[in-house]
């Protein structure tokens, strides 16, 4: 049983994600993440136009008239959500903490397979993978992902991003939809080799959690400033000129890294910030994939049309 504090802030959770998932994203998500392959729906007269190739020879001899197959998209999907709980996760500075923005967008991304009939697994990871739910269907399942997500305490403040892929990469033995939620305040050269893999069997989702303080730190003085991660602690002057250049040197050689190592991966990546509203980012990114389909399967229709 959760705790009061903690059932609270499920539901408050539970109520503004399914209603983002009803009036928003459910539509985007389905026409964004579609199946793997096709299966049989029905047999039905030949049209003129029609392929032959789809010509069902049995049905036509017994009728004594030309049918053809019809085929629907196979529409159920394997979810899997991986979700970094490293002490950098409590860091937020504006309305809310990371950890609590990746428990958001889990719940989003769960409530949108659910709402789909896809079927929803969960991995929680910091130094190692400390708890995996195998992927399940149903709204009760979803909630059972929220309740541990909220109630996890982790053992390990570090994080090994690619220790978790080494994971994914055997516990996933069907091609899944995978969502990897977290800040990536690791060296890239770090997972990248894993990301790859995970890359080319599977289709990978970075979700890259960010907060205002990591980019531009207040010009407050002397402050004292502790690594969520490590627990050092270190004495730096905010307002000292060459820190600042120096501290935002350091952050956009950082960011340039990582979409390197995303796009070298193979990956699609999703930025999303404590400082503002992530729905709009959302969405155009959902519309910017289901594009990307759209064109991608136009091209393959072309291919079959023009075989040369």
């Amino acid at each position: 049983m959760l705790p009061a504090d903690l059932v609270k802030i499920a539901r408050r959770i539970e109520v503004r994600t399914r209603r983002l998932v009803d009036q928003s994203v459910a539509g985007h998500y389905q026409s964004t993440f579609r199946g793997q392959g096709i299966e049989f729906s029905e047999v039905r007269p030949y049209q003129p136009g029609d392929d032959v190739r789809t010509i069902d020879w049995n049905v036509t001899a017994r009728m004594g008239n030309p049918f053809v197959k019809r085929f629907v998209e196979e529409r159920e999907l394997t979810v899997i959500v991986a979700v970094d709980a490293s002490g950098s996760g409590d860091i937020g500075t504006v309305d809310r903490l990371k950890r609590e923005l990746a428990v958001e967008m889990a719940s989003v991304i769960s409530f949108a397979a659910t709402s789909s009939n896809d079927r929803v697994g969960l991995a929680i990871f910091t130094e190692g993978v400390e708890r995996f739910v195998p992927p399940r269907k149903g709204r009760k399942h979803v909630m059972r992902l929220m309740a541990d997500l909220l109630s996890f305490r982790p053992s390990g403040k570090g994080t090994d991003v690619g220790g978790a892929l080494d994971f994914l990469l055997a516990v996933a033995k069907r091609r899944s939809v995978i969502f990897l939620v977290s800040d990536f305040l690791v060296p890239s050269e770090n997972y990248l080799k894993q990301l790859k893999m995970l890359g080319r069997r599977h289709d990978v989702v970075v979700v890259d959690l960010h907060d205002p303080l990591e980019t531009a730190l207040p010009a407050v003085g002397l402050l004292m400033l502790e690594d969520a991660e490590t627990g050092e602690t270190a004495l730096v002057d905010t307002s000292h000129p060459h820190l600042r250049s120096e501290l935002e040197s350091r952050q956009k050689a950082a960011a340039a890294s990582r979409r390197r190592a995303f796009a070298m991966a193979g990956v699609d990546h999703l930025i999303v910030s404590t400082g503002h509203d992530y729905v709009p980012d959302l969405i155009a990114f959902f519309a910017m994939r289901a594009r990307r389909a759209g064109r991608g399967r136009r091209a393959q229709a072309a291919v079959r049309v023009n075989p040369g």
